[in-house]
């Protein structure tokens, strides 16, 4: 058996309540569906509302705005105070100031030329002093020796 729901259409006006709770919710940061319904009103009821009566919009502008301007007086009084996370904060998103995300790294290697000639004539000197007679005189006699003469000689 179906029971018949009485309904009644809710009056929409704004009233003096009704647009304080309108201007509490958007203070506080509510918006939508949530500022409607923290308001006391269904969410058609709140766009119906502010269609109706520009009044209602104005005020969560106006709670919007107030909202604002408060969190902005503490993190001002906070950076004021010494709170650098506070004014790091104010810098990034009201001055639009970005950290610096690079590290420049410099590193001074300096070559000597004189030293690179003097360590490269070394090298050549040492290679001059074998005379290829001398390397073939060791190969010949590495050749003949026996192992264990040859470890000793090396």
């Amino acid at each position: 058996m179906f029971h018949s729901i009485p309904y009644e259409p809710r009056k929409l006006e704004a009233t003096e309540g009704r647009l304080e709770a309108i201007y509490a919710a958007a203070k506080i940061g509510l918006k939508g569906d949530a500022l409607a319904l923290a308001a006391g009103m269904l969410p058609t009821e709140y766009r119906q509302l502010t269609q109706f009566d520009p009044v209602a919009e104005m005020a969560e502008l106006k709670g919007r705005a107030d909202g604002e301007r408060e969190m902005s007086q503490v993190l001002h009084e906070a950076a004021r105070n010494g709170d650098a996370k506070a004014a790091l904060e104010i810098l990034k998103h009201q001055h639009g100031w970005v950290a610096k995300q690079q590290i420049n790294v410099e590193v001074d290697q300096r070559i000597s030329i004189t030293q690179a000639l003097e360590d490269a004539q070394k090298r050549v000197i040492e290679a001059i002093d074998i005379t290829p007679k001398e390397q073939a005189d060791e190969q010949a006699l590495t050749f003949h020796m026996k192992p264990e003469q040859q470890q000793k000689a090396a």
